[in-house]
């Protein structure tokens, strides 16, 4: 049976002898030099040069009367107990010795990557001191979750002599010492992959990889913060013979895997951190634009409705032609306030996420027909540009919220107009994007766009002019609303112009209704016109 440590009883344990015997110290000198012959053969020379230099020349003969020739038993006993003092001091020693080193390694570890805060650098700090440290073959911590099918290594210490993982798809879900790793949520280690490992057995796709990246020896250690799995460390050596992984060196592993974990974590809340105190900066200028164009959108009407009314309750012989003047002023510069207060409740409404949206099948081409009424209703008395409808009643059904898109229709034509002269044109057409989506196009001849603010004008409170020297009125959110309303079905919506006065074209997509060529088509629904103020029912 072959001796282990948990096997050996310490009381019989052979710590050495002291002998004056010269054929006790000869016996037991050739029974180590053929065992540090089995060990090392390319000793085998100077074995034995040993051999004949100690053990075949003849001894020296000792007078009679020499203490050595019978040397006293007590003595032969108590320089035995010494030595053997000595050998466990020298054991202790290499010990504590041992043990120094790994916490020196584990306080440069943590102390490493204590000092960043970036993701990237910590993984590969902690990689690098952990290959060097333990003296591996090979050294990989990548990130993962427990759902994830594979990982790209990114981080690796090299050996000398061994190839690369680095910018391999590492599989995840279908690598069973990942899978029991995470089941048990702890390490794995195994000293040989040639024998007969039962994980390894069950797949021999693993023993594949295993063969490919010369993984002789595997230990997989997992980086958890509050039982969440943050990533992956795994030891690997490639030699020609297997390795033991001692408690010790586990230990050591595991602990800096925590040290990660932390670290991680740390790096993450900062970069948190950071991303709030962009949006509380994003916050403040929105509080800023909107004190400015709400006083500035406000003050106008509420001047001028406050002349209309002191004129019609001062002027009481006022002529009923410009008494009807004065109240058309007012009651215009009133609807004015209510769709900037409208406007600010429903993006406030969609940007929480507390819209009950009811998508169902619908008609197109019915939902532009109602933006368009809505449109020529609300522009009455403007001379508008020519409206161009291209929208044909052979496209299929879309799935989408009828009142919803008649909204986005709406302000996506009334922003057309705004910008555009009535000597302009605005046109309306429908192509089809691929098989699930159309695309919807709303284009004009107006003022068009800079190339370099295509993105920004979805933003909120975004005026092209300023928000106190515009030469249109508006609070710059029609467009962020028509934004978060196409975000509600998955859709998509962006800009294009060719620059100043070139015109501007904005594009949405909406899914089409699934349906077999074979199915009867059902009856498009109806939708009724909407309100003036459309969606309250959503709103409230």
């Amino acid at each position: 049976e072959r001796l282990t440590p948990t096997n050996i009883d310490n009381n019989r344990r052979f710590e050495g002898i002291w002998t004056f015997d010269r054929r006790v110290s000869e016996v037991a000198a050739g029974l180590l030099l053929q065992r540090i012959l089995g060990y090392r053969p390319e000793l085998a020379a100077k074995i034995e040069q040993a051999q004949h230099t100690y053990l075949e020349t003849l001894p020296v003969a000792r007078p009679l009367d020499s203490p050595f020739a019978n040397p006293d038993p007590f003595v032969q006993r108590l320089i035995t107990y010494l030595q053997a003092g000595q050998y466990k001091l020298i054991k202790a020693n290499r010990s504590l010795l041992l043990k120094e080193q790994k916490e020196r390694l584990l306080n440069s570890v943590t102390t490493a990557i204590r000092r960043s805060l970036n993701p990237e650098e910590i993984l590969q700090v902690a990689v690098e001191r952990l290959g060097e440290g333990l003296g591996v073959c090979r050294a990989v911590i990548y990130r993962c979750a427990e759902t994830d099918a594979v990982a790209i290594i990114s981080h690796e210490f090299l050996n000398q002599n061994i190839f690369s993982l680095k910018g391999l798809a590492w599989p995840l879900q279908a690598n069973p010492l990942f899978q029991k790793v995470v089941e048990l949520r702890d390490s794995l280690t195994i000293d040989n992959t040639l024998e007969e490992v039962p994980l390894l057995q069950q797949d021999p796709s693993l023993q594949s990889l295993a063969r490919r990246c010369s993984i002789l020896s595997w230990m997989l250690v997992p980086i958890f913060y509050r039982d969440r799995l943050l990533g992956m460390m795994e030891l690997h050596h490639c030699g020609s013979a297997p390795t033991t992984w001692h408690q010790d060196d586990l230990a050591l592993v595991e602990a800096i895997a925590t040290q990660v974990g932390v670290a991680l974590i740390q790096a993450e809340a900062y970069a948190n951190l950071q991303e709030l105190n962009q949006q509380l900066e994003a916050l403040d200028r929105t509080r800023s634009n909107l004190v400015a164009i709400t006083g500035h959108e406000l003050r106008t009407p509420l001047s001028t409705i406050q002349v209309c009314l002191e004129s019609l309750a001062t002027e009481p012989d006022m002529p009923a032609e410009l008494r009807q003047v004065m109240l058309n002023t007012a009651l215009a510069d009133a609807e004015r306030m209510r769709k900037l207060v409208q406007d600010f409740l429903t993006l406030s409404q969609l940007e929480s996420g507390r819209i009950e949206w009811n998508t169902e099948p619908i008609s197109l081409t019915e939902c532009v027909e109602l933006s368009l009424s809505h449109i020529r209703a609300h522009h009455r008395n403007q001379a508008l540009p020519q409206i161009l409808n291209l929208v044909t009643h052979d496209l299929p059904l879309v799935q989408a919220d009828g009142e919803w898109l008649v909204e986005l229709l709406a302000k996506l034509l009334d922003n057309a107009i705004k910008f555009t002269s009535p000597e302009g044109q605005i046109t309306l057409a429908v192509s089809k994007r691929n098989a699930y989506l159309l695309e919807v196009t709303v284009a004009d001849t107006g003022r068009g766009i800079e190339p370099n603010r295509l993105e920004t004008i979805f933003d909120r409170f975004y005026q092209e002019e300023g928000a106190l020297r515009r030469s249109k009125g508006g609070t710059g959110l029609g467009l962020a609303i028509c934004r978060q309303i196409v975000s509600g079905w998955g859709g998509e919506i962006w800009a294009e112009s060719a620059g100043k006065n070139q015109g501007s074209q904005f594009h949405f997509t909406l899914p089409m209704v699934p349906s077999p060529a074979t199915e009867v088509r059902p009856e498009r629904p109806r939708l009724k016109p909407p309100s003036r103020s459309p969606r309250r029912k959503k709103l409230a």
